[in-house]
């Protein structure tokens, strides 16, 4: 059986309560205030070979209305991941509304063929969770504190 010096004690102890903190930060759901889901409308231009505004940054939960307006020809607009489908002509428009209950990143692609660039006009949906990500800031407090306890506590022992 080995004996375990206090050195080693302490230093297990930091160790230990660092990880208790990272788990229950890992299990504990957000304490603060959730951002409420809101309705978006989102205006689209397309011109040969690119998507104006080429990114969307929206919110998970988010009522999103994307309105489609091709400048030049025709034009079709698909949302990977919702099945969004969309074709106008010049002058018009067209319009399309969904919930954004997914988050992660969405591809969006000309559906009607416009030319030899054709199958680079492609654009991206980004639907971000409605908290901030207080997760990671608290894993990496507990990471740089417990780092610093860790090395004050070897320190100490070294010293004397």
């Amino acid at each position: 059986m080995r004996i375990y010096r206090r050195s080693e004690i302490r230093s297990f102890l930091v160790l230990g309560i660092a990880v208790g903190l990272a788990i229950g930060v890992m299990v504990v759901p957000w304490p603060g205030p959730v951002a409420t889901p809101t309705q978006r409308e989102i205006h689209i231009n397309a011109r040969q070979f690119a998507f104006e505004p080429a990114r969307l940054r929206v919110n998970r939960g988010d009522q999103v209305t994307l309105i489609f307006h091709p400048t030049d020809v025709v034009h079709g607009l698909y949302l990977e991941g919702y099945g969004v489908n969309l074709k106008a002509v010049p002058g018009e428009s067209a319009q399309a509304t969904f919930v954004a209950d997914r988050a992660g990143k969405f591809r969006y692609r000309c559906s009607v063929s416009c030319g030899s660039l054709h199958p680079f006009m492609i654009g991206e949906l980004v639907v971000g969770p409605n908290a901030f990500p207080w997760r990671a800031s608290a894993l990496a407090i507990i990471a740089a504190l417990g780092t610093v306890a860790f090395l004050y506590v070897r320190a100490w022992e070294a010293s004397r």
